[in-house]
């Protein structure tokens, strides 16, 4: 499942209505804490590929077939900016600058790829271990005052 992403700061809203329509035929609940957690990622990847790059960009979501305890959820935001995402430091202040922390605090695993002239970033949710974690809380203040910036 994909969804065209345009350089908006609006789209991130609809990225993340699209992303829980997604949700509602996959076997995974609205109010499951993995269903809350892919949607703040969604947030973090789209709204990154649209502040930092001014580029298009292609959300893709990979969901399980039913309701399996031990289903991965992937979530893929490709652009076209070959820029490589560059850690930076935030103070306690900043507004932004956290996406990418949270993005490693809360996915189970996550990582980048050059793609042609642009860029992948990815990020898997493992269902089984989403219910032993709490939402919003696996991690991230272990990267407390890092932040980065995805270009």
């Amino acid at each position: 499942m994909q969804l065209e992403i345009r350089p908006d700061p609006a789209e991130v809203g609809r990225a993340r209505r699209w992303a829980r329509s997604r949700l509602a035929g996959s076997g995974i609940g609205a109010d499951e804490p993995l269903a809350e957690t892919l949607i703040l990622l969604v947030s973090e990847l789209v709204t990154n590929a649209v502040v930092h790059t001014g580029c298009p960009a292609v959300l893709s979501l990979s969901l399980p077939g039913g309701a399996q305890d031990a289903a991965t959820v992937r979530l893929e935001v490709a652009d076209r900016s070959g820029r490589a995402p560059v850690p930076r430091c935030a103070d306690g202040d900043a507004t932004g600058g956290r996406g990418l922390a949270l993005v490693d605090g809360l996915a189970d695993r996550w990582g980048w790829c050059s793609e042609g002239a642009g860029k992948r970033i990815w990020c898997e949710l493992d269902r089984g271990t989403q219910s032993q974690n709490a939402a919003y809380g696996s991690g991230v203040s272990a990267y407390e005052g890092l932040a980065y910036e995805a270009v």
